[in-house]
């Protein structure tokens, strides 16, 4: 199985651990965001994921981070470039949330040789 489809089997996955608590949330997640959002033409997939990946690292999203980082690299962004966005993100976030961040890309990173 190539990396991007288990990232999108990992993706469904948590989708449908909670589909039946909060169906319409799911439904909006697959029709709305991942359906019309994510395949707008004017940013490109690997500039909506550095971006996603900035917000849910300034957020401290640690969770959602980790799924959003694996389809970042699945959408063509390096490690490195995934890193210098942390560091970046730090200067304006605060140390604690790229640290955070850091630990989860680490995890991820590891998976992905």
């Amino acid at each position: 199985m190539s990396d991007a489809a288990k990232s999108a089997a990992a993706s469904s996955a948590t989708r449908d651990r909670v589909r039946n608590t909060v169906p319409k949330l799911i439904d909006l997640t697959e029709k709305v965001l991942f359906g019309d959002v994510w395949e707008r033409p004017d940013l490109s997939k690997r500039d909506r994921s550095l971006i996603v990946c900035a917000v849910l690292t300034a957020t401290y999203r640690p969770e959602q981070l980790k799924g959003h980082l694996q389809r970042a690299l699945d959408n063509g962004l390096t490690k490195a470039e995934l890193a210098e966005m942390i560091t970046h993100v730090a200067f304006y976030a605060g140390w604690p949330a790229a640290m955070t961040a850091s630990n989860v890309a680490r995890e991820v990173f590891d998976n992905n040789p």
